[in-house]
Formats: structure tokens, sequence, C-alpha cells
């Protein structure tokens, strides 16, 4: 009976590999989907460690602090290698954050935090004649002056 109707024999067949496969198949998702829950939480863990341990830096401008647009952009890229120097930490853990605040007498503070690991980059100054203090065992860094340039590019 089933040589009269042409392509049965070809449900059947694949029927009966779906059926004899199914739990195979059932175990390979059930595999997949640990390995996925165990490299999440690895990654959460991992997350949590780099957000409870910040490195904190306050950035204090002098009264001539003006920067230009390149200084600008020069900054920026010098925090975009935050993320780099942050190693193994996820994305969300190895963000720098730029924070504002007043405190005592309505002084305005400003303050970058990021990953511990990337504490070196971050104390770094980016701007010429902007200070840099860490609260970690020095009290300040002196500002430093880069050299200004002439047309050649050179200092």
């Amino acid at each position: 009976m089933n040589t009269e109707l042409p392509g049965v024999q070809a449900v059947l067949t694949a029927a009966h590999w779906i059926a004899w496969s199914a739990p195979l198949l059932a175990a390979v998702v059930a595999a997949g989907a640990g390995a996925w829950a165990c490299v999440s939480w690895r990654r959460h863990l991992k997350v949590r460690a780099a957000l409870r341990e910040r490195s904190v830096v306050e950035v204090v401008p002098t009264s001539g602090f003006a920067p230009q647009e390149g200084e600008v952009h020069r900054w920026a890229h010098h925090l975009g290698r935050a993320r780099r120097a942050a190693g193994g930490v996820p994305e969300r853990g190895a963000a720098v954050r730029l924070r504002y605040c007043a405190e005592t007498g309505s002084k305005m503070h400003c303050y970058l935090e990021g990953p511990i690991e990337a504490a070196a980059v971050l104390g770094m100054p980016g701007f010429d004649g902007v200070e840099v203090r860490t609260h970690r065992g020095r009290q300040s860094i002196e500002p430093i002056v880069f050299p200004r340039q002439r047309d050649g590019g050179r200092p």
C-alpha cells in the first residue's frame, strides 16, 4: 500500500528519524541552555564584582581652563580606552561614568568612575592645566602642562 502513493515512504522514513532523534535533540538543547546559563551567571558575577570595586578620581580644572575642540576629542578617546584597559570585564561593568555633584558650600566637583583595572587610565590627565586627584594612597597629582604645538606639529 505504501508503494501506491508517491513520497509516502520518504515521509515515513523522515518521521521515523525524527522520532528516534527527538530525545537526543532534547538533550542537546538542554545542554546548550545549561551552558548558556552558566556563562550568563559568570558574566553577571564579573559585572557585580566590577561595579562593587570602582576607581574614582576627581578632576579639578584650573581657573584658565578653556579646552579646544581637539582636546575634547582626545580626552573622549582617552576615556574610551578605559574599557580596553579593564580586560575581561563585560561592557556593563567596564563603563566609565562622569559624575558632577555639589558638596560643601555648593562647590561643584567632577568625578570619573571606572573599573579598578582601568585606574591608571582614569588617573592620567586629559586636558592642559587640569588636576587629577586620586582617592587612593596619594593626596593629589600635580597638573601636567602639555607643550603647545607649532605649525609643523612638533612642540
